[in-house]
């Protein structure tokens, strides 16, 4: 499947940021940085969040950044996330102010006792 297909027509009814998020990914610039991108096991994202009751799609604001934990999304204050940096490993990056800033990160864990830096893992739900 490319990008073309699974893009097309699939931007109806989103604010227009996102829509032209959609719409770059189609523009050669847009996939020679791509391309360059995935030299170093990077991609692109279009850094989004939902409306909790209607599921509509917004750009993601400047002061929340999207969490993965126990393989749940949420959507958490930036501050708070950015104030716990051996618990939070960045995944996702946006320029903002001049500067690389994490927008997505997922919940880390290690084992007590262990001592191993190298022995982080991802949280996962109870049970698994």
């Amino acid at each position: 499947m490319t990008v073309a297909n699974v893009s097309q027509g699939s931007a109806r009814g989103l604010p227009q940021a996102l829509k032209t998020a959609q719409a770059a990914i189609q523009r050669p610039d847009v996939q020679e940085m791509l391309c360059k991108l995935s030299e170093y096991n990077l991609g692109i994202f279009m850094p989004h969040m939902h409306d909790a009751q209607t599921g509509e799609f917004h750009p993601l604001p400047d002061e929340v950044t999207q969490v993965e934990s126990g393989l749940e999304v949420s959507f958490q204050p930036t501050e708070e996330i950015a104030s716990q940096t051996a618990r939070f490993l960045p995944v996702g990056w946006l320029w903002r102010a001049g500067a690389s800033t994490a927008v997505a990160a997922c919940e880390m864990f290690s084992e007590e006792g262990r001592g191993d830096a190298d022995d982080v893992k991802h949280k996962m739900p109870k049970g698994n």
